[in-house]
């Protein structure tokens, strides 16, 4: 067993509605061992058991309603770490984000599982934290699970999609001022794991967010892992259908050694075959949306020289075929 952590950022909500009501915010945190001056080290960890029983002693002291939705109200695509942000900026289709978001799900808490769910015509997006079974007032926690995944959702489906199901594990149960503001989303309690759903025709939706990368806070000399990533991503459409550039020549054309280069794309986020992969799509998703080339120019033209390849690499992207990809945008 380890102990379980989460990002200061992810309590500061909490701290701030017990500011505006003038509650004593400095004490409680004190009460349960977590520092005053949250707003100072955002990007820290603290235990995610204290910050709940932080803001259950909050809800009840101050006669607070639902703090975890108060709460998770204030949350947007920016309170996720720069890393996750960047991940999920530079992925091209919401499938692919969602798997980043699997795999690194950690970044944000450290014990924390998010697995994708096929029901029906939907997949539910679910997560969990390791070593809590039996703590009580998890919903606090599940929250914020929950309505930061439908931010990232968000980056793809536009600002004002709402899950029709959001779950969570705890037993708990809205309250009715609470389900006013979510009048189109059903509430489930009690499940094996917390999560939204999705249809499954999100999942090759095309990310929606303009790329402005984040300042760097890095010492190294030259350009930055996001402006990196930026300019690869503008220039690889121009060599797929040729000879694609190595990694030293990419790393050439930056001005850079390659480790440099590598340590500048992990930091963003990405490795180079992520971006050459993502090029390709991109590449290949505009061609079927916007032309009737064939789908095996439309191969050749992404890079792919075995369309089989081609078919099975779209597939992990979109989780869809080319062609049932070219149905949907371009309906006959």
């Amino acid at each position: 067993m380890t102990i379980p952590l989460t990002r200061c950022q992810f309590i500061i909500p909490f701290a701030a509605i017990c500011d505006a009501i003038g509650a004593p915010t400095e004490a409680l945190l004190t009460k349960f061992r977590l520092p005053a001056s949250l707003e100072e080290k955002p990007e820290h960890y603290i235990p995610i058991l204290l910050a709940i029983r932080f803001a259950e002693a909050a809800q009840r002291s101050q006669g607070i309603t639902d703090i975890g939705f108060q709460a998770a109200r204030q949350l947007h695509f920016g309170h996720l770490s720069e890393k996750m942000r960047a991940i999920i900026r530079f992925s091209p289709t919401l499938f692919i984000a969602l798997q980043q978001l699997c795999k690194w799900a950690s970044i944000e808490d450290t014990t924390v599982s998010v697995w994708l769910e096929r029901d029906d015509n939907h997949v539910r997006i679910c997560s969990k934290l390791a070593d809590t079974a039996g703590v009580p007032h998890l919903e606090h926690s599940q929250w914020l699970q929950n309505v930061y995944v439908m931010h990232i959702v968000r980056q793809f489906s536009g600002p004002h999609w709402v899950p029709a199901t959001m779950a969570f594990e705890a037993r708990y149960e809205p309250s009715l001022e609470t389900r006013s503001f979510w009048q189109n989303t059903r509430f489930i309690s009690d499940q094996n794991s917390s999560w939204i759903d999705i249809p499954v025709s999100f999942l090759d939706l095309p990310n929606l967010a303009v790329e402005t990368p984040a300042p760097s806070h890095s010492d190294d000399v030259g350009p930055s892992g996001h402006e990196i990533v930026s300019a690869v991503k503008l220039m690889l459409p121009s060599y797929l259908d040729d000879r694609i550039p190595t990694i030293a020549e990419i790393a050439e054309m930056a001005g850079i050694s390659i480790r440099s280069f590598q340590r500048k794309l992990s930091g963003a986020g990405v490795s180079y075959s992520d971006l050459l992969d993502g090029a390709r799509f991109e590449n290949a998703a505009k061609l079927l949306r916007d032309t009737n080339a064939k789908i095996i120019d439309v191969a050749f033209s992404s890079g792919y020289s075995d369309p089989a390849h081609f078919t099975r690499a779209f597939r992990r992207f979109s989780g869809i075929t080319p062609r049932e990809f070219r149905g949907k945008w371009k309906p006959q």
